[in-house]
């Protein structure tokens, strides 16, 4: 009888890892920016967090894994540029020396055609963006979720398996709110620490008097913080210059402290950059 006997050498040898293990252990910390849902400015929090962090001379990625709705390429303009492939893999588009960006936006060539995929084809191009994209050695890796708790923010929890932290975005109105207390909650099953809630479009000032006005309710965003011992990391302003920047795709040139937005916005950064510290 034939019996195959393994070598000695054979039973030494490691397991090879996947390449998807060997991307995320490359990375030093893996930030998800999700919300409950949408139009609460998830994307513009992302896209600042990840160029406010480069320009600190971090090595960041920024994932868009908003399959229906991409729009960071937009906020950089890159959105007619293509992903290149190398011998590691996809290669992320570069918008400066240190930040690179990856979105399905990017391997669309019609801005106009919907991505009208079911279930299995998004977790299938999720996996791709983390496991084929040539990330490298990164200091931080921006997740731009989708809003809600669905298929896109458990695969990518799956997938990645350890996440350092989790920004959660929402408006000061109730039904945000709503929204933002199930995505704390999501964080949490998940076993994923929540390093703060970030309070978008808080207030606008009149051009004309500068009296701030309130559009949405107040106190809700405070008493979320409280009930789930989660700190409030900035209240953000309507800004339309802002509007007007990301618009422009000029985001990853907007100067820290150009508007009271931005001057703001480094509560973030800092509360990101520190948070390793705390846990």
């Amino acid at each position: 009888m034939d019996t195959k006997v393994q070598k000695p050498q054979d039973l030494l040898q490691k397991p090879q890892e996947s390449k998807l293990v060997a991307n995320m252990r490359a990375i030093k910390n893996k930030i998800i920016i999700m919300s409950g849902k949408g139009g609460v400015g998830k994307s513009t929090v992302a896209a600042n967090l990840a160029a406010q962090l480069a320009r600190k001379g971090f090595k960041v990625g920024l994932l868009d894994s908003d399959i229906h709705g991409p729009s960071i390429p937009k906020m950089f303009g890159i959105e007619d540029k293509r992903p290149e492939v190398d011998e590691k893999g996809i290669v992320p588009v570069s918008v400066t020396d240190n930040l690179k960006v990856m979105s399905i936006a990017l391997l669309i060539e019609d801005k106009d055609s919907p991505v009208i995929w079911r279930g299995p084809a998004k977790m299938a191009a999720i996996k791709q963006f983390l496991e084929d994209v040539s990330w490298g050695k990164l200091d931080y890796l921006i997740v731009d979720l989708p809003p809600g708790t669905g298929d896109e923010p458990l695969s990518i929890a799956q997938l990645i398996e350890v996440i350092d932290g989790a920004v959660v975005v929402t408006t000061p109105q109730d039904m945000a709110l709503v929204s933002v207390r199930k995505s704390i909650t999501f964080a949490h099953m998940l076993k994923v620490p929540v390093i703060g809630i970030v309070e978008n479009m808080s207030v606008i000032t009149c051009p004309h008097c500068d009296e701030k006005v309130y559009l949405f309710s107040k106190g809700g965003v405070e008493k979320a913080s409280r009930d789930f011992g989660v700190p409030v990391l900035a209240s953000l302003p309507m800004d339309p210059e802002l509007a007007e920047i990301e618009d422009s795709g000029k985001v990853h040139i907007l100067d820290a402290n150009a508007t009271e937005w931005s001057k703001e916005f480094t509560k973030i950064v800092d509360s990101v950059v520190g948070f390793k510290k705390q846990v």
